[in-house]
């Protein structure tokens, strides 16, 4: 994704060209084709879809042209796919920014509830103490009553 976040996507005529795309050049890839058609030599692969049948019959500067068009519809879903994925990198971003909050709030909670528990055990213990001198205390009591009685 950090590829694909450094790549810088232009418009150019109409049509989106990829900057930063290693060792491509569109450019040079048309004028290669171009020079072949002008010769007479067809591409080397006859077979793929890329003119249909009917491409066999067209013109030189048609199937330029044909090509051509092909090749801005290609950039223009290259390009959408590109806004997707940095949209999509963007999310991800903001979810594991939510997530490290989220985890860190967690934490600082669950240090709140080890103290509240430690609180709550030495205030049990306290009680306990307490009922116990008054049970004491009241024995003594009762004991002193029957005395004055």
């Amino acid at each position: 994704s950090s590829k694909i976040r450094n790549m810088e996507v232009q418009s150019a005529d109409g049509v989106a060209v990829l900057e930063d795309y290693i060792g491509f050049s569109l450019t040079k890839t048309i004028s290669k084709v171009e020079e072949k058609l002008k010769k007479g030599v067809l591409p080397d692969c006859q077979d793929d879809d890329i003119i249909p049948g009917v491409g066999n019959e067209m013109g030189a500067e048609a199937q330029i042209r044909l090509l051509k068009a092909k090749l801005r519809v290609t950039q223009e879903d290259l390009a959408n796919v590109v806004f997707e994925c940095r949209k999509k990198d963007d999310e991800n971003q903001n979810l594991e920014t939510r997530l490290k909050d989220t985890e860190e709030e967690n934490k600082r909670l669950q240090r709140t509830i080890s103290l509240q528990q430690s609180q709550t055990e030495k205030y049990k213990m306290l009680s306990q103490e307490a009922n116990k001198k008054t049970e004491v205390l009241q024995q003594e009591v009762s004991a002193l009553e029957k005395v004055l009685q």
